[in-house]
């Protein structure tokens, strides 16, 4: 068996195109969506990360409204540029890029956004609202990740309902949002929620039907621990170093996965580029929703 690849690559760029229509009709009724991002620091990987946000949204024809602050920033100056996208008409919804420098206290960055301009799904109202709704339209921006999880599946035509889907990472952008996400009745799974102390991840593994694999643990899921014909999604990020001195990103499923399961994404060209896809649909679905309201 060579698994189907989950090519969130080719999924993505299908979406943009469903996305820049959806764009171009907001834009005859007089609505242009903007997109703010905030970066606080250096960081080369959240640099490039913002970089890549922006171009997808220019892409579809959404307004970049970046605002950039040293890795010095105070948590007010932090505070004072939410303040001014919560206000500015002209931003349809916005991230705050993490990790945010250890003098920035994240909790209050994260619940000082207008939920209304979630762009990432992660404010406390956000994620309080995915836990109360088992069912029934949704009408908030989802978080990115579990979201594009969701909708590589769906594209592949890979069938939830009634499946054991084994979530494995309890972090706030992927594991904790993906376990509520996949239990809607819309999708209809029964989730297991694993992570570090978890004592029987090999037992877990082994009974899933569907893996979606986000612990940042490199080749955790082997070949000889997943039953034949599972699902894999491969959302861990790692960087490790080659022989010859560069750096790379690995997932947390080995490469042999691919020979026992029926379907796989690629670490990356998976799941990275369906985050970011999302992240273009949520504020597209912000400003369809703000129209709809006026």
């Amino acid at each position: 068996m060579t698994a189907l690849k989950l090519d969130g690559r080719a999924t993505a760029a299908a979406m943009k195109e469903d996305l820049a229509e959806r764009v171009a009709k907001l834009k005859e009724q007089g609505i242009t969506p903007g997109l703010g991002t905030v970066l606080v620091g250096a960081d080369p990987a959240s640099q490039s990360y913002v970089g890549a946000k922006i171009r997808d949204m220019e892409e579809v024809g959404i307004n970049s409204l970046h605002r950039e602050l040293p890795e010095s920033a105070t948590q007010e100056e932090v505070l004072d540029v939410i303040n001014e996208l919560n206000n500015n008409p002209e931003c349809t919804g916005y991230i705050v890029q993490l990790p945010l420098p250890k003098q920035i206290d994240t909790d209050k960055v994260l619940e000082a956004i207008d939920p209304g301009k979630d762009a990432d799904g992660l404010h406390p109202l956000n994620l309080g609202r995915l836990v109360a709704n088992a069912g029934g339209e949704i009408t908030w921006p989802l978080p990115c990740t579990p979201k594009g999880c969701l909708t590589l599946l769906r594209r592949y035509d890979i069938d939830t309902k009634g499946k054991t889907v084994l979530v494995i990472g309890r972090g706030i952008t992927i594991g904790r949002p993906a376990t509520l996400l996949f239990t809607r009745r819309d999708v209809n799974a029964t989730v297991i929620a694993a992570h570090t102390g978890t004592t029987n991840m090999d037992e877990l593994i082994g009974q899933a039907d569907i893996i979606i694999a986000a612990a940042g643990n490199p080749g955790m899921v082997t070949k000889d621990k997943v039953k034949e014909g599972v699902v894999i999604l491969d959302v861990g990020v790692s960087r490790e170093t080659t022989d010859d001195g560069k750096t790379r990103i690995v997932g947390d499923v080995a490469k042999d996965v691919a020979e026992v399961a029926s379907a796989m994404s690629p670490n990356p060209g998976g799941v990275g580029p369906m985050t970011r896809v999302e992240l273009v649909a949520n504020v597209v679905e912000i400003a369809e929703l703000n129209a709809a309201k006026a």
